[in-house]
């Protein structure tokens, strides 16, 4: 059977439609002696080679052979099964990484948002347990400062200078703090900090505006809100407790093949990431 061949497998009662080659990434495998008219295991009917197994857990089987990576859903807990079908198979290298749970396991993420209102101003602090989360909010979170005359916190936008954009505290890579609000500065001048933070345009002054966008934020970033305390009574600290799954980079398999080769592979890390 030619290499460009279209072959219609039927697993299960599901269609999957794919080159011939796709089935014969793994020479000595099952699907490829099928290609290969070495194994007459597999029933022909209708046109359609016929496999009696589970259908829904090929799906990932033919996104192995595809992508030659094994990426799944952060819900997905089947691992013995599909285990177990890649085995029937006879893709080892896949059966082998499905052995290894841990790897492919999404962990889970914490973030917590202190949020602190002292008289006219509005404190926050961000802790994560990832890094990379911390380090991309502090690039979404721009604070912007200017003077403004009269009216303090209340005033819409009274004449001021042009907003001059601050740097956020980074006490670690785990954590960023900001502020936004009013303060005295000389006189009837006020120094005012607004947020902003992207995609939204807007410069919020009012911190509970401000805890709210980046409640938005957070929840359409995937994660959930999980638990809500008071820290500090006499200093108004208030703690919120978010977590999400976070998707474990995909594995790759890097395959060497050459003819009388058994296809062994060996996996390598992935930034490519699935089932958000």
């Amino acid at each position: 059977m030619s290499s460009r061949e279209v072959i219609v497998l039927n697993v299960g009662g599901v269609r999957f439609v794919t080159w011939a080659s796709t089935l014969q990434q793994f020479p000595e495998s099952r699907l490829a002696r099928m290609v290969n008219d070495d194994n007459r295991e597999f029933k022909l009917v209708n046109g359609e080679v016929f496999v009696d197994r589970d259908g829904t857990l090929f799906s990932y089987i033919m996104d192995f052979l595809r992508t030659l990576q094994v990426s799944l859903p952060t819900d997905f807990s089947d691992y013995q099964r599909l285990q177990r079908e890649a085995e029937f198979y006879e893709l080892y290298p896949l059966a082998n990484l499905l052995s290894q749970e841990h790897l492919l396991k999404p962990r889970l993420e914490i973030l917590e948002v202190r949020f602190s209102l002292q008289e006219m101003q509005t404190f926050f602090r961000i802790f994560g347990s990832c890094s990379t989360t911390i380090g991309t909010l502090a690039e979404q979170i721009t604070v912007f400062t200017g003077q403004q005359s009269g009216q303090g916190w209340n005033g819409p936008f009274p004449s001021q200078e042009p907003f001059v954009p601050l740097p956020l505290e980074r006490p670690s890579h785990h954590d960023l703090v900001f502020r936004c609000g009013t303060e005295y500065s000389a006189g009837d001048q006020f120094m005012a900090r607004y947020v902003s933070i992207k995609p939204d345009n807007r410069k919020l002054i009012n911190g509970t505006n401000v805890l709210g966008l980046l409640f938005d934020t957070l929840l359409k970033d995937g994660f959930r809100l999980i638990s809500t305390r008071t820290v500090t009574s006499e200093e108004k600290v208030e703690c919120y407790t978010f977590e999400r799954m976070k998707r474990t980079a995909g594995l790759a398999i890097m395959v060497n093949q050459t003819p009388g080769s058994s296809g062994v592979a060996q996996a390598r890390r992935s930034q490519v990431q699935k089932g958000k």
